[in-house]
């Protein structure tokens, strides 16, 4: 579809002064039709033409078979949250009110919806071989459409979607304030179009095709008072030629010259437009008549005066003004009591003619109220505003929310009770919350606790308290409100309501690092919530139990947890439960060392969060398979996986997306080595905003910094972690801190720091360190133990442990630790040296060489290879024959009956090479047959 009035000409000369604009856009047309998407941010000043550009642009993709959509924001408040994407999705043939409605309020609901967008825009361009879009004055849009854009634009590559969004680059709104320097900055697929005025030649264009050619005028002096703003130049062209201009009045803006203008029409079609005007820019003529009273027929005479004198043009569902500014201007000429009258009438005009579909009208609605309010309707205008308000939060577009409940509260605030006063300060602290606005969310929150103290009211002061979360920028505020709530409710109040809070505390402690206290709060608060019998609460109080019991002293518990938490989520429908549920199980697989049951999760774990949708469960599910699969020792799928999960998240949650990101770089830096994702982190150095995770992230630069050859650099990192008894280690990433910090000890020579890690892991000997709910897995404990021993030269328990350890990862399916433990044990050996130990030293090292080059672990491969060759070295004086271990074990294969195909195979050589160890083993026995290799072998016992 496109606006009445498009021009399907595609000559470049339809147009004046936007040759270079046009045809920069027809080539990003034609490659985006061939799969090279693009978003271009067209700006300019009101008039300058990108309307009309978008227009041209339109006719032209129309002629060549293209579809477009358009999407126009509205300039002034009501339209319903993503209005400009609820239009482009229907132009294409979308359901709207399905891909832009939430099943609840939630984070994750809401960055569903963006990733929903953009797979329903980019399929519908890749099913018609080619799509356009106009976002017209994108300066209007709220927030969450913003945000809908700025994750198009991170998809858009390799797409047959154009993009064209146009704004006002003098004005633009503070939601495009924030959101427009990361759409055009580091994006390739992103391009800036900036429209200039018209100059001296264009001008005297532009009134050429206005004005007859004997008319005579002045460009010098129309594009002196203009600018050489395209609009400004054809109103004042029109005057000209109407008679109406007079040459010798001052510069005026484009409201003046549409002011002018509106002189000339007759009264009823003015009154006909003050009425629309009110409406909107897009206006149903219908709505329009209702709020004069008068009958549609009776205005249709009015609507084409007004379209003839060029202020309203028709479209496909109504009327439009040509221009915002020309209902400015309209609006702007009527007297207080004549806007007030009309307002009312467009409210209850509205209300009727939308009572079937009120959904996309309520905060228009609540538009009008507002203006009519200080005129004594402040009730009204504040029901309706919740309404709105409502709906916002509903559909996921919080920020709409926020500004609708504020508006709800400043409306004749005397006359609000103080109950009434409470729940919207409620409502306001929640909405904010979800806005990801911390400030405001907790001060929305200690107001409500205000008023509801001042009530003595122990209900709504729990509400007030509840809506602030344990996340670190409010956890103090949460406590503190939280420690008051449950006074007041005291220990007689309703169990559901107590569980919650003793939940919200428990979150709290964890926050702070206060174990203990998480412990008991999350215990009571399971407590009473199994009590209640209600699952909200249940499900509340099981997130705060499950962070009560991390590392493998708490794996059976949390295995129990996750059944009770799916188990919530069966009854109650919940697929972002469910998904919590799933994650916990498969943590608390990995803890216990249960590989192989953990990737059968990640099943369940898909389905789930596929129905919670968006980037968010896209997210999650990508993290916890970017675990396993590192865990199980494929690397590259780990690497995938993460980092798919990784710019799904880092532009929603920066500091949880990387800081698992990190982990997981970490944790494959220790078999594959450093790579360019692991490496970023040393030139741009994660800072999380906590500084519980501070020391964490000290850790894991300096083990980046030290796999990198840089030692100096990373004693410095490790010394800023102070003594490791003074650690403020996050609950669920203790002991991945103990094994990295035992690492850096080992390295850096830090023996008395190596000797207290090497105490706090011996107590978890036996166990598997993994950190966080399916973020890392490190291997068994006893790998770090017996490294760290190793390092403090006591090889017989290194020796035992880290044959323990190869036992325990082969058990456990990780066979990349296994390899690893087995590595560091035949070093151990070889260090020791007692009897035997050299044979079973090769045969250690002999495996892990095996396993390193079957699994790609980069990191071991040289390694490995170089200490095989050592102890064939040492041990080839020892063999029968003189013959290395190696090349013994190749005779025995031979005479097995092995070709050197299969024994390639079966040591995880080349071809080649297993040809020159059966000749080294010819020529050293005097052999010329491997019939004679066969016999000798059996001979010498092989």
């Amino acid at each position: 579809t496109t606006p009445a009035g498009a021009t399907v000409d595609s000559t470049v000369d339809s147009m004046v002064g936007r040759r270079r604009e046009l045809d920069a856009l027809r080539r990003w047309l034609d490659a985006a039709c061939a799969g090279a998407g693009r978003l271009v941010c067209c700006a300019g000043d009101p008039g300058i033409g990108k309307t009309r550009l978008a227009q041209e642009l339109a006719g032209t993709a129309l002629a060549a078979g293209v579809a477009v959509a358009w999407g126009r924001c509205a300039e002034v408040e009501g339209a319903p949250g993503f209005w400009p994407w609820r239009q482009v999705l229907r132009d294409v043939g979308v359901d709207a009110d399905r891909v832009l409605t939430g099943r609840t309020a939630s984070p994750e609901e809401r960055f569903r919806i963006f990733e929903d967008v953009a797979e329903a825009v980019c399929g519908v361009a890749a099913e018609r071989g080619g799509l356009l879009v106009v976002l017209d004055d994108i300066h209007w849009a709220d927030d969450g459409s913003l945000l809908v854009l700025r994750h198009l634009a991170d998809r858009i590559d390799g797409s047959h979607l154009l993009v064209l969004a146009a704004f006002r680059d003098a004005e633009p709104g503070d939601a495009l304030h924030r959101v427009l320097p990361g759409l055009l900055r580091s994006r390739a697929t992103v391009e800036r179009l900036d429209l200039r005025g018209f100059d001296l030649a264009e001008v005297r264009e532009q009134l050429s095709r206005v004005l007859a050619t004997d008319a005579r005028t002045d460009p010098r002096a129309v594009l002196d008072i203009t600018g050489g703003n395209p609009l400004f130049v054809r109103e004042v062209a029109r005057d000209l030629a109407s008679g109406t201009w007079r040459a010798d009045q001052p510069s005026r803006t484009v409201v003046d010259v549409v002011g002018e203008r509106l002189t000339h029409l007759s009264a009823d079609c003015r009154r006909l437009l003050e009425a629309a005007a009110v409406v909107g820019r897009d206006f149903p003529l219908a709505l329009a008549a209702a709020a004069l009273g008068d009958e549609v027929t009776q205005c249709l005479p009015l609507v084409d005066e007004a379209i003839r004198y060029g202020l309203v043009t028709r479209t496909g569902t109504g009327y439009r003004f040509v221009h915002a500014l020309t209902r400015d201007a309209v609006e702007a000429s009527l007297s207080t009591a004549d806007l007030a009258a009309l307002h009312r009438a467009a409210a209850l005009a509205a209300e009727a003619y939308y009572e079937g579909d009120l959904a996309d009208h309520l905060a228009e609605i609540a538009r009008h109220w507002s203006v009519v309010a200080p005129y004594g309707d402040a009730a009204t205008a504040r029901h309706w505003a919740v309404r709105a308000a409502e709906d916002a939060v509903r559909r996921l577009a919080y920020e709409d929310g926020v500004r609708l409940y504020r508006s709800a509260l400043a409306l004749d605030p005397p006359t609000l009770s103080g109950d009434q006063r409470c729940r919207l300060l409620t409502a306001l602290g929640r909405a904010a919350y979800l806005a990801g606005d911390p400030e405001a969310c907790a001060g929305a929150a200690a107001a409500a606790m205000d008023l509801a103290r001042q009530m003595h009211d122990p209900q709504r002061m729990a509400e007030a308290a509840l809506v602030v979360e344990a996340s670190p920028d409010l956890f103090a505020a949460a406590g503190r409100l939280c420690d008051e709530a449950l006074a007041a409710v005291g220990d007689a109040g309703p169990s559901d309501l107590r569980a919650r809070l003793l939940a919200q505390r428990s979150r709290v402690a964890f926050v702070e690092g206060e174990q203990d206290s998480t412990e008991a709060l999350s215990r009571a608060a399971l407590e009473l919530a199994r009590t209640a019998g209600d699952d909200r609460a249940l499900a509340e109080a099981l997130l705060a139990r499950q962070e009560a019991c991390p590392g493998p002293a708490g794996a059976a518990e949390r295995l129990r947890l996750a059944g009770e938490m799916i188990a919530v989520a069966r009854r109650t429908g919940s697929p972002r439960t469910e998904m919590w549920g799933e994650i916990w199980r498969i943590g608390a697989l990995l803890q216990a060392g249960r590989l192989a049951e953990a990737a059968a999760e990640l099943v369940p774990l898909r389905t789930a969060s596929g129905h919670v949708g968006g980037p968010v469960g896209g997210w999650h599910l990508d993290r916890v398979t970017a675990c396993v699969a590192q865990a199980q020792g494929r690397f590259a799928e780990a690497e995938r996986a993460g980092r798919r999960g990784f710019d799904r998240m880092r532009a929603i949650e920066p500091v949880s997306a990387t800081g698992r990101y990190l982990a997981l770089q970490c944790a494959l830096t220790m078999h594959i080595g450093m790579t360019d994702s692991s490496a970023a982190f040393l030139v741009h150095p994660w800072d999380p905003s906590s500084g519980h995770f501070a020391t964490m992230n000290r850790l894991h630069q300096a083990f980046l910094l030290l796999r990198s050859g840089r030692s100096d650099e990373a004693g410095a990192v490790y010394q800023q972690t102070g003594p490791p008894e003074t650690w403020n280690l996050p609950a669920l990433f203790t002991l991945p801190g103990y094994v990295y910090g035992s690492f850096a000890a080992a390295e850096l020579g830090r023996t008395d720091d190596l000797a207290y890690l090497l105490d706090r892991l011996g107590r978890f000997s036996g166990a598997h360190v993994t950190g966080g709910n399916g973020v890392v897995y490190l291997g068994p404990v006893d790998l770090a133990l017996g490294r760290g021993v190793a390092a403090q030269g006591n090889f017989d328990q290194a020796i035992d442990l880290l044959a323990a350890a190869v036992d325990q990862a082969d058990r456990a399916g990780a066979p990349g630790f296994a390899a690893e433990a087995r590595y560091h044990l035949a070093t151990s050996l070889l260090g020791r040296d007692g009897p035997k130990d050299r044979a079973r030293a090769w045969t250690a090292a002999r495996d892990a060489d095996q396993q390193a080059r079957r699994l790609g672990m980069a990191a071991y491969l040289t390694r490995s290879a170089e200490l095989v060759a050592r102890l064939e070295q040492i041990a080839e004086r020892d063999q029968p024959g003189g013959l290395s271990p190696r090349e013994a074990e190749v005779a025995r294969l031979v005479a097995d009956g092995l070709t050197n195909r299969q024994l390639a195979e079966r040591l995880v050589i080349s071809e080649r090479t297993a040809e020159n160890h059966v000749q080294h083993i010819l020529q050293k026995l005097g052999f010329s047959t491997r019939s004679q290799i066969a016999a000798w072998s059996l001979r010498s016992g092989g």
